[in-house]
């Protein structure tokens, strides 16, 4: 029979050997991720999508209230089903994205070349802000559908903005670019992705 003094002290090493090991694997986690990002070239443009090679989510998006194109008649939502015969780009963008500005200017490049529509997604923005961005940056689409409550960007698998995605002819997503649109990006895999999906 133990007295009082006889009794163990409680376990502790334990929960100490815890204690010390979790900044150890929480580094080692974080080091796995960056040696990972590491052989992609840490390019966010390269994240796999499932979507690619499966056919597009079928939208039909409402325009942007007050939103006319150049020959001052409203610019239509998005209906993608009425854009087959050639490939399409859908670009997700907000007002609020600071990326989306700096890809604008490539947008509005892009927006000269007749082989493909081009089409934007306006993600989780308000209408009037909308409308003084593409007011203040230039309008490059051939219509914007409006995306209120980021429900069609969930279908079409968006991370963030902005993000744009290649549809070709067939309805099919050829493509997935993560982030904003850059004069590399579009001359090294774009452009020839075009060419290839258009016949050219």
């Amino acid at each position: 029979m133990s007295t009082p003094d006889e009794t163990p002290a409680p376990a502790r090493p334990r929960r100490r050997l815890w204690l010390v090991a979790l900044p150890l694997v929480l580094f080692l986690a974080l080091a796995g991720l960056f040696f990972s990002r590491l052989e992609t070239g840490g390019d966010p443009s390269r994240i796999p999508s499932a979507l690619v090679g499966k056919a597009a989510p079928r939208i039909a998006l409402p325009p942007l209230d007050g939103l006319n194109g150049p020959g001052g008649t409203p610019l239509p939502g998005i209906d993608l089903a009425a854009l087959a015969g050639k490939p399409t780009l859908v670009n997700v963008w907000a007002s609020w994205c600071g990326p989306c500005r700096d890809e604008h200017p490539v947008l509005m490049q892009l927006a000269k070349d007749g082989r493909f529509n081009l089409v934007g997604i306006n993600y989780k923005d308000a209408p009037e802000n909308a409308r003084r961005f593409l007011g203040q940056y230039g309008l490059p689409y051939q219509a914007v559908g409006v995306d209120p409550k980021g429900r069609a960007a969930i279908d079409w698998g968006v991370y963030g903005v902005p993000e744009t995605f290649v549809v070709a002819r067939d309805g099919t997503i050829a493509h997935k670019f993560v982030g904003p649109l850059t004069t590399e990006a579009v001359n090294t895999t774009l452009l020839p992705l075009i060419a290839r999906l258009s016949g050219n």
